[in-house]
Formats: C-alpha cells, sequence, structure tokens
C-alpha cells in the first residue's frame, strides 16, 4: 500500500515538531519553517525560469542548505531528537559570499535604487528576495522571543537574501533586460 499523505491529526490546528511536540500552526515555529519553504518553493520557480545549469547547480545548493534550515526551524527547542539532522556551516555563508562576489564581477556599478524587474526569471527572484527577508524577520522575532534558534540562520538568510537580490540583477543582465533605477519624485 502506498504512504498516505494524510494523517488527519492536524485537522484541528496543530501539528507536531520534531522531536513529537505538538504546537498550534500559528505557533511562531510553524511560521518560520513555512516562510522558509515558501522561499525554497520560489527558488525551484527561479531555476525553472532562468534556464541556466551554471545558476541552477547553486540554486540547487541553496534548496538544499533550506531544506537544513527548515528541518533545524521544525525541531522542538530543548527536545532530545534520536534523528541525525543536518546543519549550516560557516562555509555555507562563505559560499554564498563567494557567488555574489563573482556575479558582482559582470555587472554594471549600482547607482541608486532599482526597480524589480527585467524578465520573468529575475521578477521572480526579487519576489524570492522579498520572501527570504520575510524568514529572516521571523527567525530575528523569534531570537528576540527567547526561542532556541541555531545561530548560523539568521546570517545564512541574512546573506542569502543579498545573494537574491545580485541574482536577479544578473539574471536580468545576462538575458539583457535594461535595469530601471528608481528615480525619487521631489
Amino acid at each position: 500500500m502506498a504512504f498516505k499523505i494524510y494523517t488527519k491529526t492536524g485537522d484541528k490546528g496543530s501539528t507536531s515538531l520534531i522531536g513529537g511536540v505538538r504546537v498550534s500552526k500559528s505557533n511562531i515555529r510553524i511560521e518560520s519553517y513555512g516562510t522558509v519553504d515558501e522561499l525554497n518553493s520560489y527558488l525551484g520557480m527561479v531555476n525553472d525560469m532562468a534556464a541556466n545549469a551554471g545558476i541552477s547547480s547553486w540554486l540547487r545548493e541553496i534548496q538544499d542548505r533550506l531544506f537544513t534550515v527548515g528541518s533545524e526551524l521544525a525541531t522542538a527547542p530543548n527536545k532530545d531528537v534520536k534523528m541525525k539532522l543536518p546543519d549550516l556551516h560557516e562555509s555555507d555563508i562563505t559560499w554564498l559570499e563567494q557567488r555574489i562576489d563573482e556575479m558582482n564581477e559582470t555587472l554594471p556599478e549600482m547607482r541608486s535604487f532599482i526597480i524589480p524587474g527585467g524578465n520573468l526569471a529575475a521578477s521572480t527572484c526579487h519576489v524570492a528576495r522579498c520572501v527570504c527577508r520575510r524568514a529572516e524577520r521571523i527567525c530575528v522575532m523569534m531570537h528576540e522571543q527567547g526561542e532556541k534558534i541555531q545561530e548560523l540562520i539568521i546570517p545564512y538568510l541574512n546573506r542569502l537574501s543579498d545573494l537574491l537580490f545580485v541574482l536577479a540583477r544578473y539574471l536580468g543582465h545576462i538575458n539583457g533586460a535594461e535595469e530601471i533605477p528608481w528615480r525619487a519624485r521631489i
């Protein structure tokens, strides 16, 4: 018999964290890893739209790390978990910085804010950047509320949102899209 996706255990608005602790589906932990999952889905869309082997390998690496982040956020704090969970490393952040520097070498200097857009892949990447910033804000809120959160998650999400901004510009650039600077109305 095939594995059933539905369990009906969440029908009354609660779910289990890794470690077996049941919490409301409105719990900040659920919001945090749900937002990371949303980000991961947008990155899948960016990957499909970009249709670029190099960028695809980068995005797959990032998507893998987002599953790592999600599993950490989905784990009950202060609970011994029997299963081995993946974790982030400083090298994951360094890797993002290296990709940012690599793309920036080919991009024109930015002299003002730019209006998101250019082509569908770049625009979707801007949406992913905004979702990433939201995930980061939720994780900061968790930390401020005393929730246990692995120390590299916030810096990773911060650097990832930087990468997504540069990637959006890069996608526009390699596809010949015009970058439109924002001009404040005065």
